[in-house]
């Protein structure tokens, strides 16, 4: 008895050793393990799963190859049919592009002459099932069920690493398609070249929401090329190079008597010299895809959260993925990028990004990157420099260093006026300041009513409520920079024009409202719920509801206008409480995740929960931040309520889920909201720490009681960046029911 007794104790201590020995070479890589890519992929988030670094210029993922607006990142979780893998795509945008450079392994010869119009229509397809699919931070894995061929799929910051296994004795082929496009994208001449056994190169020239986008590759195969077939424009052709508007190319392989065929791709705007400049020679797949996790994990570590709830975790730390995936890596690896104007520049001791969908990330994305990749910042900053020093104005939004023009305002002046507020180097500060001067007192994009008027008439331009109010923040933010800059007449100048939303105000509604220009007329009829999309409206992408709200700059005024607190909070309870009935015969499809009108699906809402902060009603923000975060997203494909937007959707979470918003993106300051985690802990420069305590946080106890500040009491609804910066300790106690005298001004 006693000798078993020891054998059961050996046993135990034994499997003991296993266990703690699989938990420590489990956590060098614990953050990216609660990383779901799927989160997004359905529904309205528009997110692919493919794999990235961050930041990086690649995006090597799956195509569905459907064109229709929930497939605008090339895949969308309810399909099932896979028609390639292309290397370059959009994350959570609502306008489809890219999907550049399609490979697609196959096991049998295939005729690529026939003309498609349809996923249905392309030879290559195969079908595939979630069960057989997989997803982390930089790598991808899917069994091609119709080939019967396992694709496997890394990324370096410049370089996508393929492999495919195939079926034994079968042959091994990969179709390369430059023709291949959806949504709005449109091959206008391609090329492909065999350059020797083992690598091809080509081209590819496009327009769609880029009007002028232009992407070189080169491929490297593990195997020798055996055969190969060329198309031009759908006809086979002898040559060893093909050019045209559609080329295509099926490549087959020796199998030298193994399964696995791996292929490198590389990627460059400027040429097929600096693509292969571009390409990571020397790594394999594996090192690759080990190399990719860590650094994923490392981006990830600037922020620890520490909850008994695993599902908060996988929400958050799939959120602080999103936010790090967009801008991307523009200029190789020589420095060198195209413009939009065809010229090559060059990046000199910085890293030129694209792909900055700016309408949306300067509410968030772009405010958190200040935490979690300041040394990128003032590269964005200087991209959107590079761009002002060709166009004379700064960007709104770029895609391949193409100006899209899409959505209202000017928000990289946000963007770079919070680099600057919060001591991020690395820019000329005076260029920048002329910039968006320049920007801000040109005549396009209906400045030159804004500058007449003092608001833009709803008769002479359409959004005129939206582009107004937003102009006026822009204004507020080149006033900002004027006065640190010590241009105190232009301060007054911007200042003063930043009061633009006091003309359309309507104190008898409530609303912000389309005005005629003769300064009187109100635009009738008025219905605050109707949305007409894009068109004959005076709101972007939804209603006098929603976008009402916006203005950040001066929320104290904002409240005055509305004749007192008492009046301003009820109309800011009724957005949430009010039906959500839409009207209208043209309702923007961005109208989602609705509480009440407000609309989380779409950014305009975003600041509105923390506005009760400014009114004497903290416990609401912090109600209905709660409510919002526990809401508006969760661990299924389904788990964003609308376009994740390269960032924001998710940066949003990140923020408020440790307890801040940044409401003003350029004020230099969060306001306070709810914690969710017991513990956050901040890893910011320096080797320094900022770390946020919520004691007895749960999902009932989501009311602050009181808070210190390094041990000194904390009674206020906004942190400074610089008090973060300094690292300390911001210590909450939760409870079940508002403590209505914290937070309030005395």
């Amino acid at each position: 008895m006693k000798n078993f007794i020891l054998l059961v104790l050996f046993a135990i201590l034994i499997a003991s050793c296993k266990i703690k020995t699989y938990k420590n070479n489990s956590k060098a890589n614990i953050f990216v393990k609660y990383v779901d890519p799927f989160i997004g992929t359905g529904g309205h988030g528009h997110t692919y799963p493919g794999a990235t670094v961050p930041f990086g210029m690649l995006q090597v993922s799956p195509d569905n190859g459907i064109s229709n607006w929930d497939w605008c990142s090339g895949y969308h979780y309810s399909d099932s049919i896979v028609s390639g893998f292309s290397h370059l795509h959009l994350s959570g945008t609502g306008i489809g592009d890219l999907a550049d450079i399609l490979f697609m392994p196959t096991n049998k010869k295939l005729d690529l002459t026939a003309q498609t119009t349809s996923q249905d229509q392309l030879p290559y397809k195969s079908k595939y099932s979630h069960v057989n699919e997989k997803a982390a931070p930089g790598s991808y894995q899917v069994f091609l069920e119709d080939p019967k061929i396992n694709v496997e799929l890394t990324s370096s910051l410049r370089t996508a690493f393929h492999r495919y296994t195939f079926a034994k004795n079968d042959k091994q082929s990969v179709i390369i398609d430059l023709g291949f496009a959806i949504n709005w994208d449109k091959a206008l001449r391609t090329g492909l070249t065999i350059e020797d056994q083992y690598t091809i190169s080509g081209y590819r020239f496009s327009t769609g929401w880029a009007k002028n986008q232009k992407v070189f590759f080169v491929a490297k195969f593990s195997k020798p090329i055996s055969e190969s077939v060329l198309l031009a424009n759908k006809q086979v052709i002898t040559a060893n190079s093909a050019e045209g508007e559609n080329t295509a190319a099926q490549l087959f392989f020796d199998t030298n008597n193994s399964e696995e065929l791996d292929v490198k791709v590389a990627l460059s705007s400027v040429s097929v010299a600096n693509a292969k400049d571009n390409l990571d020679e020397k790594d394999d797949f594996n090192k690759t895809k080990s190399e990719a996790a860590k650094i994923w994990n490392s981006a990830l570590s600037k922020i620890e959260v520490q909850t008994p709830t695993d599902s908060l975790k996988t929400i958050f730390y799939t959120a602080l993925f999103h936010a790090q995936v967009a801008p991307v890596t523009y200029s190789d690896k020589n420095g060198q990028f195209r413009k939009e104007d065809d010229q090559i520049a060059t990046a000199k001791d910085y890293t030129a990004y694209s792909t900055l969908s700016l309408w949306d990330t300067f509410r968030a994305e772009n405010p958190l990157l200040t935490l979690l990749a300041p040394e990128k910042v003032s590269d964005i900053v200087n991209s959107m420099l590079q761009y002002y020093d060709t166009k004379k104005i700064l960007p709104v939004w770029t895609l391949y260093a193409n100006e899209t023009n899409t959505m209202t305002g000017y928000h990289s002046i946000p963007v770079i006026v919070d680099a600057y507020q919060k001591g991020i180097k690395g820019f000329d500060a005076e260029k920048a300041y002329q910039a968006m001067k320049v920007t801000m007192m040109q005549d396009q994009r209906g400045l030159n009513y804004y500058k007449t008027y003092g608001y833009i008439p709803y008769n002479l331009l359409d959004e005129s409520v939206t582009i107004t109010l937003e102009y006026a923040y822009d204004d507020w933010c080149v006033a900002q920079m004027a006065k640190a800059l010590g241009k105190n007449e232009d301060y007054e100048f911007f200042l003063n024009r930043s009061k633009a939303y006091r003309y359309l105000f309507d104190p008898k509604t409530g609303f912000m409202r389309g005005k005629s220009q003769d300064g009187k007329s109100w635009n009738e009829p008025f219905d605050p719920k109707h949305s007409n999309h894009r068109e004959h409206t005076d709101y972007t992408e939804g209603n006098a509801w929603q976008h009402s709200w916006f203005v950040p700059q001066n929320v104290d005024d904002f409240i005055s206008l509305h004749k007192s607190n008492e009046v301003f909070t009820k109309r800011l309870e009724q957005l949430f409480t009010e039906s959500s009935e839409i009207t209208g015969s043209n309702i923007s499809a961005d109208i989602s995740g609705l509480i009440g009108q407000y609309a989380h699906g779409n950014e305009p809402s975003h600041h509105i929960a923390y506005m009760f902060n400014y009114a004497g009603q903290p416990w609401r923000t912090q109600y209905w931040v709660r409510h919002i975060l526990d809401t508006q997203y969760n661990t299924t494909p389904n788990g964003l309520s609308g376009n994740e937007d390269c960032g924001q959707m998710s940066a949003w979470y990140v923020f408020s889920s440790m307890g801040l918003y940044p409401m003003n993106p350029a004020s230099g300051e969060y306001e306070i909201g709810s914690p969710i985690f017991e513990k956050v802990t901040i890893h910011l420069q320096d080797a320094k720490t900022f770390v946020i305590e919520a004691e007895k946080v749960s999902d009932k106890n989501f009311y602050i009681q009181s808070a210190t500040l390094n041990g000194v009491e904390f009674n206020q609804t906004a942190i400074s960046h610089k008090e973060i910066v300094k690292g300390g300790i911001l210590h909450f106690v939760m409870g079940a029911e508002p403590n209505k005298n914290w937070g309030i001004k005395k």
